[in-house]
């Protein structure tokens, strides 16, 4: 192999780029190494029985054209495979029936695999004239080497993706509450951050609720905990009824809860959904429930809501606001047990 060709790969080699970046570059290379017209990487979707051109060059007369298809079974690369045979300058004679060569005018024709480390066959590798060319040792060479360096970006990609795929679930599960799928405290202030850095801009309040589930301490004692369980499951879900897109909603912890939203104008000096919410949720939660074979009436929750001005209170601030009013609530409410059906 030439020291041109040597160091065009190692530069090639020593960038971060995408695999079409890659594929692209050494088709280049392949074309000046073969003096073939078009050179080009192949993908076979084995579900499908169809040989797809990924990537080509073509830069005379013979033209591969990419997002071309042809079922693998009927296609040139098949045939080389089946026969062990990768090249040829006279392909109308050794390949008479294969019409896909026919319809394009290959007259000479090279490839080699692109096998995965696990020895699946991703594609083909391949170079073609439509007119006859000789096949150097060097050609062949190449053409092996850059098959290998393919397969292997092809496995570093699949790497890469995958990390990338396990690092967002992991990033997912630790802002998801696992008991109710909702966000959790994390995930809440993560999101009150963004919602009140909103308000500011817009110079609107922020609506926060914090929702505290009276006696769900003596649902646990007297039904069990699998029941407790089911019972902060659909609480959640009952939360997430009827709310905006926009609307943050997520499990603090125990059997606390918040919504928060975007208010009003600062101007407005009490809105009137900071009255409606506190009613919304607690009729959402207020009701009947099955908690597995245990059917009860849960008499409702209590609802602190408070209208926060943003540029005058951070998140942590508005939480323990809410806090104070929801014990407020308590404190002054009817006490109400639950009630079992069965």
């Amino acid at each position: 192999m030439s020291d041109f060709i040597l160091a065009r790969v190692s530069e090639t080699l020593s960038k971060e780029q995408s695999l079409e970046s890659l594929v692209r570059q050494l088709l280049e290379m392949l074309e000046i190494v073969t003096e073939m017209e078009s050179t080009y990487l192949t993908k076979i979707d084995d579900d499908a029985g169809l040989q797809h051109i990924l990537y080509s060059r073509n830069s005379k007369k013979l033209a591969i054209p990419e997002g071309f298809s042809v079922p693998w079974g009927d296609s040139l690369c098949k045939r080389a495979l089946d026969d062990g045979c990768p090249y040829s300058d006279n392909v109308a004679e050794m390949w008479s029936d294969c019409d896909a060569a026919k319809a394009l005018g290959i007259t000479t024709y090279l490839s080699t695999p692109v096998r995965l480390a696990d020895g699946s066959l991703y594609g083909t590798l391949c170079a073609a004239s439509n007119a006859r060319r000789s096949l150097s040792v060097r050609g062949e060479q190449v053409l092996h080497l850059f098959a290998g360096l393919i397969a292997q970006y092809i496995e570093k990609e699949h790497l890469v993706q995958q990390l990338r795929e396990a690092n967002a679930a992991l990033i997912a599960h630790s802002y998801t509450d696992v008991l109710t799928g909702l966000p959790n405290r994390r995930a809440i202030f993560d999101n009150l951050s963004t919602l009140f850095s909103l308000a500011r801009h817009l110079d609107n309040y922020v609506i926060i609720a914090f929702i505290d589930l009276d006696n769900f301490k003596v649902i646990n004692d007297q039904l069990g905990h699998e029941a407790g369980d089911r019972f902060l499951v659909e609480v959640g879900q009952r939360l997430l009824q009827d709310r905006s897109k926009d609307d943050i909603a997520g499990r603090l912890g125990g059997d606390e809860f918040l919504i928060a939203c975007l208010g009003g104008p600062l101007d407005e000096q009490q809105p009137p959904e900071l009255a409606s919410l506190s009613q919304s949720l607690n009729k959402r939660i207020t009701g009947e429930y099955q908690l597995g074979k245990t059917h009860i009436f849960y008499p409702g929750a209590s609802v602190g809501v408070v209208q926060i001005d943003p540029n005058q209170t951070d998140a942590d601030g508005a939480l323990r606001a809410a806090d104070e009013v929801m014990y407020q609530v308590k404190n002054h409410k009817e006490k109400k047990a639950f009630q079992r059906l069965d």
